[in-house]
């Protein structure tokens, strides 16, 4: 019967996180609304989605097109070292491209303000794109200020205070970095 056909298979990125319906989801970083939209669709109306970036235009924006794409997310514009959520509100944290982007000094002070908003037990899941090859990764097409050099997400994460932390994946052009929060609920 074609009701029971296994699903199409989800894109990595969709997929790592491990989101599940009535989690409590908090997505930093607003640049990439398709995983937005299906990571929000994956907590559904039982759970969660806020999304939060520093430029408000640009949360706008992202708040406009995953509305269109059939998700319903919060959306927020605020300083990445200062979340405006109370201790332990989340689950799950997806960080996408959000650590390499901004200034060293901040990197630690983000990570540990997701650490603070995840509840015990709950898994931060940093993506980042992949460093280049060839000349663009000569050139430093990212334009990352030592981030990879400085040990990347897996640095940031356990400087935070996250447990386990290690690299899930590097695969379709991604960096996978997980992380948990000490303790049980």
């Amino acid at each position: 019967m074609q009701w029971f056909r296994k699903p199409a298979s989800e894109p990595l990125a969709v997929s790592m996180p491990g989101v599940k319906l009535g989690d409590r989801l908090l997505i930093l970083g607003c640049s990439d609304v398709a995983l937005i939209a299906a990571l929000a669709i994956k907590a559904g109306l039982t759970g969660r989605a806020c999304i939060l970036d520093e430029s408000e235009a640009v949360r706008v924006r992202a708040a406009a097109a995953v509305e269109r794409e059939g998700a319903l997310v919060e959306s927020f514009a605020a300083p990445f070292t200062t979340l405006p959520f109370g201790a332990a509100s989340f689950d799950v944290a997806v960080v996408r491209n959000v650590l390499g982007s901004i200034q060293q000094e901040r990197r630690l002070p983000t990570g540990a303000e997701v650490h603070r908003v995840l509840r015990p037990g709950g898994r931060c899941v940093v993506i980042d794109d992949g460093g280049r090859g060839g000349l663009a990764g000569l050139l430093g097409g990212r334009g990352d200020r030592g981030y990879a050099s400085a040990g990347g997400a897996n640095a940031v994460l356990s400087g935070a205070g996250f447990r386990g932390v290690r690299t899930l994946a590097e695969r379709e052009g991604l960096i996978f970095v997980e992380g948990v929060k000490p303790g049980h609920p």
